[in-house]
């Protein structure tokens, strides 16, 4: 596959990067080295590769999904620095 300038141009567009002229020809080459190194790909065989999912073989420990009644009000508040009633008092952070 042959890149262009005009490739070049769009790929910078694309990716927000300002390009200098002088440096489009190398970035031309640059491009198609990587697009031939990513068709070299193509010829890996891969017929008999399970797909990964996962470097490590490991579960994550689940808890068990409860239905709890949350009527622990006052033990929360008694976290609060602050309290108007039964609510966390907070400083006004906007104006």
């Amino acid at each position: 596959m042959s890149i262009t300038t005009q490739d070049v141009n769009k790929v910078a567009k694309l990716a927000k990067l300002s390009i200098d002229e002088a440096k489009i020809p190398q970035a031309t080459i640059e491009l198609q080295n990587i697009l031939a190194w990513i068709d070299q790909l193509n010829d890996v065989n891969v017929d008999n590769v399970a797909p990964l999912e996962s470097m490590v073989h490991q579960s994550s420990v689940m808890r068990d999904d409860t239905l709890s009644d949350g009527d622990h009000a006052e033990q929360v508040m008694q976290n609060a620095p602050e309290q108007i009633e039964q609510y966390f008092a907070v400083p006004k952070v906007i104006e």
